[in-house]
């Protein structure tokens, strides 16, 4: 019963990670068309609203989900991923899906790096050996010695680091709230984030570009439903690694879709990222096996 349990939340991640990457490609077509604040303050309505449905849902009620004795951590969660967002998909459009992803892929390895001064984790010389090659890695694909590097490479890097600070804030409130609580206010503090900046820089969206906005924020709660779902039927542990898929999904696209290409050094810098982050993540799994 746990195998068939794990093989469904590996198929569960791997959907989630398919249906992030399109959203990434239907965010990047958008954020072109109109602006990207416009593009993700919609996707947050549409998000606090399916965040509050099901904190309902699992709560009885909206103040029960807002409980909590850490608001300013949590309020401060939810505007960091925000903002983590509308960067993203800033370098979508300067970068490209292709290698805007080659650079976030860093993201697990900077949680790693960060888990001992912000968490008081410790991390072996094996781990702090394997977020070096990540980083060499990162190296390789901005070539910051180049004639070819653009400061717009360093966008996803950002994009990474605030990631990897509200992955660890997560850990951290973890210890007093659960999960729906901390959904509930990843999304409602988001919406009051994203509506604060993008009223600023609305654009209305034309023709097609409403029915495409429409498949983004559906695709958003989807994804968010299947992750979730792939949470409580498996351990963490066992379909993390899958959540690179999205690495490859993301390239896809942005190859066949977008007519991107692959740069000789930023499909050796990604190699060593990826490969790195399963290390580190295989040795996490065996440091709380032992």
């Amino acid at each position: 019963m746990i195998q068939n349990e794990t093989r469904y939340g590996v198929w569960l991640m791997v959907l989630t990670t398919f249906i992030f990457a399109t959203q990434d490609g239907l965010s990047r077509y958008l954020a072109e068309a109109t602006n990207t604040t416009t593009i993700v303050m919609i996707r947050y309505w549409f998000f606090a609203f399916f965040v509050i449905a099901i904190a309902r849902r699992q709560k009885g009620s909206i103040r029960a989900a807002a409980a909590t004795r850490q608001p300013i951590l949590q309020a401060f969660r939810g505007a960091l991923l925000a903002c983590e967002i509308i960067v993203m998909v800033l370098a979508f459009v300067y970068l490209g899906l292709v290698e805007s992803h080659a650079v976030f892929a860093v993201y697990p390895l900077l949680i790693g790096a960060l888990s001992g001064p912000v968490l008081g984790e410790h991390v072996g010389w094996r781990r702090w050996t394997a977020i070096a090659v990540g980083f060499v890695g990162v190296l390789i694909v901005l070539q910051p010695d180049s004639g070819v590097f653009s400061p717009y490479a360093a966008i996803p890097f950002v994009a990474a680091l605030m990631f990897a600070v509200y992955g660890l804030l997560n850990r951290y409130v973890a210890r007093q709230d659960d999960a729906a609580t901390s959904f509930f206010w990843t999304g409602t503090v988001g919406a009051v984030v994203t509506t604060g900046i993008g009223v600023f820089f609305w654009e209305p969206l034309v023709g097609w570009d409403w029915g495409l906005m429409a498949i983004l924020c559906v695709t958003g709660a989807a994804g968010h439903f299947c992750m979730i779902k792939a949470y409580e039927v498996a351990e963490a542990s066992a379909i993390q690694p899958f959540a690179y898929l999205q690495l490859v999904f993301a390239t896809a696209i942005g190859l066949f879709v977008f007519g991107e290409t692959i740069r000789l050094n930023v499909a050796v810098g990604t190699l060593l990222i990826v490969a790195a982050g399963l290390f580190t993540l295989w040795r996490e799994k065996v440091k709380k096996a032992a």
